[in-house]
């Protein structure tokens, strides 16, 4: 039977581009429980993420910075890119600070190609976007910074050219989370860009011992949040104005771009801290309507906003709509916003159980992922202080970061999204207490199984491998279109196995300040098969694909009619 199973998987790649994972040796296996095991050093990968610290607690060294996974060189292999710090003041003069760029090898290791690559950066680095601005078939790279931010084209050979005056891309604001979409549907990724706060150096703020510590929000003025259009010849039009979305001053950390009314255009949500969110609807006509009070997901169930960071979005309930989750302030829960379709969002973050875990704890990246492939969405959240608290490292002499440190986060769903903190399971993705801010969420090995980055604030990127040992089956779909020579950015694609219909997007922006596998992962549990394949692409066209076997990864190109 497993070779018949394994013929007919070899059948099917006549109509889609997959590899085939190895034939199995029929052996049963104990299934113990969940793991994340850190593999960072082992694969060669050595970054500190340097935020300059010079005393005078200047606010961006409490952000944090960004990571992607993406496939920069159209190996098959997920690359790690890491967004670096800066100095300032007084220490100015010292040696620029370098982002990270890290090619995966054949053998599951990563090089730092960054000299070769151009990506070092001079800015003091916030996050990072992935898309093909050019459809030539190479991921460029947008970062955002504290000041100015830069577009990299990707030469195709491994090097990037900085063609951010060229492009005509000028942000001078504190950029925080970026995402690229094509959101008048014409083939080229457009451009949107969070921005946070105009932040004042001089301001000095105290926590409650009267110490001088890192500034919040309150404090300084929002700022419009940014919209280019992709003019399709290399460079970007600023449409803020005349699309709306610049006529709105907000503190934008996190966004998700997804349909929310179903009418094939891409709408964009932004998490602000500490003032009502947006929901910024797509008119078609190249203006956008913020809709988020209307719809429910502009605060939370009391009517007050929280300090919004991360955020992710993902059909959780199988209803076939985009669910909502953010993570906040201590003392403020994580928010889960159901998504009920024309009827809105409702904030069910208690009847979740992801509520209460959180309230003393400041969490930052954050996504929905099946990480044991039993076929439903669970969540893990990556937590750090911005202001000092109690000490929750066992140190002798506890280092300047370790007073904001603060554990991980595993939530598993029991299968009717619902929640339970198995943070016990995770290893040492939870187990290790510190500052982190990024969380990214790919695989890796091309195992099936969700990989996790991690970037913690003044310490090391961290590399999870998910160990999982389990009997389920999985699926990891990369949606193209051959005629655009990109990834379909924006496509749901939908499999039905076994009578579920499960719904993933494409879209590689959200977490925080992060950019994440663009491939649609499915994890199926028993089902050994997929009975179709279904595909919205971004240009509003449905095609429906033939049912493929479990546990491969394969390429579904858009068919011309």
């Amino acid at each position: 039977m497993m070779r018949l199973r394994y013929i007919a998987a070899c059948v099917i790649c006549i109509f889609f581009h997959c590899s085939l994972p190895p034939k199995s040796d029929n052996k049963s296996t104990t299934v113990p429980a969940p793991v994340f095991r850190e593999i960072t050093n082992e694969k060669g990968i050595h970054f500190n993420q340097e935020p300059g610290v010079d005393g005078s607690y200047f606010m961006p060294e409490s952000l944090g910075s960004g990571c992607a996974l993406f496939d920069y060189d159209n190996d098959g292999r997920l690359d790690i890119f890491l967004i670096n710090g800066g100095w300032h003041n007084n220490n100015q003069n010292r040696p620029p600070v370098k982002n990270r760029l890290y090619h995966q090898n054949a053998d599951g290791t990563f090089t730092d190609v960054t000299d070769r690559s151009g990506l070092a950066g001079s800015g003091y680095g916030m996050g990072v976007a992935i898309g093909d601005i050019d459809n030539d078939g190479f991921p460029d790279v947008y970062i955002t910074n504290y000041g100015p931010d830069a577009l990299y084209h990707n030469n195709g050979d491994g090097t990037f050219t900085d063609i951010t005056k060229k492009a005509g891309i000028d942000n001078p604001d504190w950029g925080s989370s970026a995402a690229f979409l094509d959101y008048d549907r014409d083939g080229y990724l457009d451009l949107f860009v969070a921005n946070y706060v105009a932040f004042d150096p001089q301001v000095t703020c105290m926590d409650k011992a009267g110490r001088q510590d890192y500034c919040g929000p309150k404090g300084f003025a929002g700022v419009p949040d940014k919209l280019y259009h992709n003019n399709g010849n290399g460079s970007f039009t600023d449409v803020s104005q005349q699309s709306g979305i610049g006529k709105a001053a907000g503190k934008g950390l996190g966004i998700f771009v997804f349909d929310q009314n179903h009418d094939g255009y891409p709408d964009i949500y932004v998490a602000n801290d500490g003032e009502a969110n947006f929901l910024w609807i797509n008119q078609k006509n190249g203006t956008f309507q913020d809709q988020a009070g209307a719809l429910g997901c502009a605060v939370n169930a009391a009517g007050q906003p929280e300090a919004s960071m991360g955020v992710m979005g993902a059909d959780v309930d199988n209803n076939q709509q985009m669910d909502l989750f953010m993570t906040h302030l201590r003392d403020e829960k994580n928010t889960f916003y159901r998504n009920d379709g024309a009827s809105g969002f409702q904030d069910e973050s208690w009847a979740v159980a992801l509520a209460g875990p959180s309230l003393p704890f400041t969490g930052f990246g954050t996504g929905f992922f099946d990480f044991d492939n039993d076929g439903d969405l669970d969540v893990a959240v990556v937590n750090g202080r911005v202001t000092r608290g109690p000490l929750l490292v066992n140190k002798q002499k506890p280092s300047y970061w370790d007073y904001y440190a603060e554990p991980n986060f595993l939530f598993e769903n029991d299968g009717t999204a619902h929640f339970k903190l198995v943070s016990d399971k995770a290893g040492s993705f939870a187990s290790t207490v510190e500052n982190s801010r990024a969380l990214a969420f790919g695989d890796i090995d091309n195992d099936g199984r969700i990989d996790l980055l991690v970037t913690n604030e003044g310490g090391p990127a961290r590399l999870y491998r998910n160990d999982t040992n389990h009997q389920n089956h999985w699926l990891l779909i990369r949606a193209f279109d051959p005629k655009l020579h990109r990834d379909a950015i924006g496509a749901e694609i939908t499999v039905v196995s076994n009578g579920k219909k499960l719904l993933r997007l494409v879209q590689p922006a959200y977490s925080y300040l992060s950019s994440n596998d663009m491939r649609a992962h499915f994890g199926l549990g028993k089902a050994s098969a997929v009975q179709e394949i279904d595909i919205r692409w971004p240009d509003g066209s449905l095609q429906k694909f033939p049912g493929v076997q479990a546990d491969q990864v394969i390429t579904v190109n858009k068919q011309e009619k």
